[in-house]
């Protein structure tokens, strides 16, 4: 069994049926709880129990994946941020922002970094001067502009 820390701190065991269910909704997130369950040797209803904990508990999302362009967001970055002082109020600031889908802290040349989906080089340079820049004890930045999305997957299994 593999044991791993939740969003809200406390242990979450996962056993070979939740590590499988997990797999299932990776390869399709719309396979139906029937069919996971005639894989994993459940029920319906006992995969649609386990799919709520694994979901309450922050071991796992079940979301549709979009591509920003067909939905009106012509310009995505990713941008590198350097922070004087803590980094988790400044991380938790910039997380704050709906422009921003993505916000990890790093160790590196950048203390942040952090992806921005926005609907125009305008309104990326509104996030960037208005916005992040605005955040105390947010030294500097660094914008990457993204041309082309060459691979993008959440199907890398479990341990």
């Amino acid at each position: 069994m593999a044991t791993r820390s939740s969003t809200n701190g406390t242990r979450v065991v996962l056993d070979d049926v939740s590590k499988s269910i997990i797999e299932e909704l990776q390869q399709d997130g719309r396979r139906s709880y029937a069919a996971i369950g005639k894989v994993v040797g459940l029920s319906e209803a006992a995969v649609r129990q386990r799919v709520q904990r694994l979901v309450d508990s922050g071991v796992m999302q079940v979301v549709a994946v979009t591509d920003p362009l067909e939905l009106g967001f012509a310009r995505q970055a990713m941008i590198g941020i350097k922070v004087r002082g803590e980094l988790e109020p400044v991380a938790d600031a910039v997380a704050a922002l709906e422009e921003v889908d993505y916000v990890v802290i790093t160790a590196g040349s950048y203390d942040l970094l952090v992806e921005v989906v926005c609907e125009s080089d305008e309104a990326l340079l509104s996030v960037l001067s208005s916005k992040i820049r605005t955040i105390p004890n947010v030294e500097s930045t660094e914008t990457f502009m993204y041309l082309e999305l060459r691979k993008q997957t959440y199907s890398w299994g479990v341990r």
